[in-house]
């Protein structure tokens, strides 16, 4: 069993750390960088969206299947395969203007990219320490929310300045370096030892139960809500630069996004660690509110680098602590079904986004689209106070149970 004073930082950490990193960061290129493509080429906002949707419930399908092989595979190996078939499809996909070609590779990403991003999260949640859980999910996170906001303001500033061929060019660069990074991770990453044995599957445990662990969907269902706003950003931001003639700049909104989300999760894992998520869902959901709503009133810049500093504290909060809290209440053999359900439900909320909102926007303008999403915080706010408040009243009832029988 991994000691309280286990070292957070080791080498392998640090490793999958980066190759994390770059894979989000080139394939939320791909993520923000289609629909704009495809957007320009179609006049079509809801068609971009499609190159979004199809790439996540891809991802989304994928997952479970991970979840229920990933403790009978050899990680490192189908890794190390999954990342050289994403490298392929890029490879194939330049030069191509072809829709119906462009969405069968993004269905072929989007299975390499749920796969590969589970496989890495589930790998660095087995070397943190538990005392420090919330901490190591924080820094892990950086490293994909770092990724997520920085991909689409690269592949915003590549198609404003060049073409959708050179940012396809930087992303085989980036794929290569994250196909030599997967050689050097172990697979001998620990799993913490059971007091009981894993049932085995086809014994007493249906594949049901190895793909959902009706314990995190609390946490998963309320990042599903964020992420559709989320989705929003990434998919449409850059019709707000249209519309402000803002369009040279919009793409820094995802720059100050990940300068402040890099400040601030370090703080907020510690907070978690510390006193829970009640003290950082509360705060960080008014600091979304507050974003969407000035993005949808934006006409100059510096009202829009107010709105990427309130959306960033957001963004830096809810990802981890939701992830780290679906983590936190299962089973130590059911991490890698918390990962894969957590991630999943983000995708699910990029796609639905990408789909409900581009049809918003195509009726009521990326305006009012925004500030649409501002709406959905706000039900994430009541809902996670009925669930906190459910999930409080239950554990005192079981403390009580406690008390009885001792």
């Amino acid at each position: 069993m991994q000691s309280s004073t286990s070292r957070l930082w080791t080498g392998q950490f640090i490793i999958i750390i980066l190759t994390s990193f770059i894979f989000f960061l080139a394939l939320q290129m791909l993520t923000a960088g289609f629909p704009a493509y495809i957007t320009e080429l179609t006049h079509n906002p809801t068609k971009g969206g499609i190159m979004t949707t199809v790439f996540m419930l891809a991802a989304i399908i994928s997952r479970p299947v991970i979840g229920i092989i990933m403790h009978k595979v050899n990680m490192k190996k189908i890794l190390s395969f999954i990342l050289i078939g994403v490298l392929f499809t890029l490879v194939i996909s330049y030069n191509q203007s072809s829709m119906t070609f462009l969405v069968v590779l993004r269905l072929l990403q989007g299975i390499g990219f749920g796969v590969a991003t589970t496989l890495l999260a589930t790998m660095a949640t087995n070397i943190i320490p538990n005392n420090r859980i919330g901490e190591g999910i924080g820094y892990f996170g950086i490293s994909t929310s770092l990724g997520t906001t920085l991909g689409p303001m690269f592949a915003l500033t590549l198609l404003h300045h060049f073409t959708f061929n050179t940012m396809i060019f930087v992303n085989i660069g980036l794929l290569i370096l994250t196909c030599l990074f997967s050689f050097i991770i172990k697979n001998d990453t620990p799993v913490i030892p059971l007091e009981k044995p894993i049932k085995k599957i086809n014994q007493h445990s249906s594949i049901w139960q190895y793909a959902f662990d009706k314990r995190a969907l609390i946490p998963c269902f309320l990042v599903f809500i964020f992420y559709i706003t989320f989705s929003g950003i990434v998919n449409f931001i850059n019709g707000i630069g249209s519309e402000t003639h803002l369009a040279g700049k919009v793409s820094l909104f995802f720059l100050i996004n990940a300068i402040v989300t890099l400040a601030i999760r370090p703080f907020s894992g510690k907070i978690y660690d510390q006193i829970g998520h009640k003290y950082l869902i509360l705060p960080a959901s008014i600091c979304g509110i507050i974003g969407l709503i000035l993005i949808s009133i934006t006409q100059h810049f510096s009202l829009l680098f107010v709105a990427a500093v309130f959306y960033g504290i957001a963004y830096g909060i809810m990802q981890p602590t939701f992830q780290a809290w679906a983590v936190s209440l299962v089973s130590p053999d059911k991490k890698g079904t918390a990962n894969a359900m957590a991630f999943s439900f983000m995708d699910l909320g990029m796609a639905f986004g990408a789909a409900t909102l581009g049809g918003v926007a195509g009726q009521i303008g990326y305006r009012s689209m925004f500030g649409f999403s501002s709406i959905l915080i706000v039900l994430l706010i009541i809902l996670y106070l009925f669930a906190f408040k459910k999930l409080s009243r239950r554990a005192k009832e079981d403390l009580s149970l406690e008390k009885q029988r001792a």
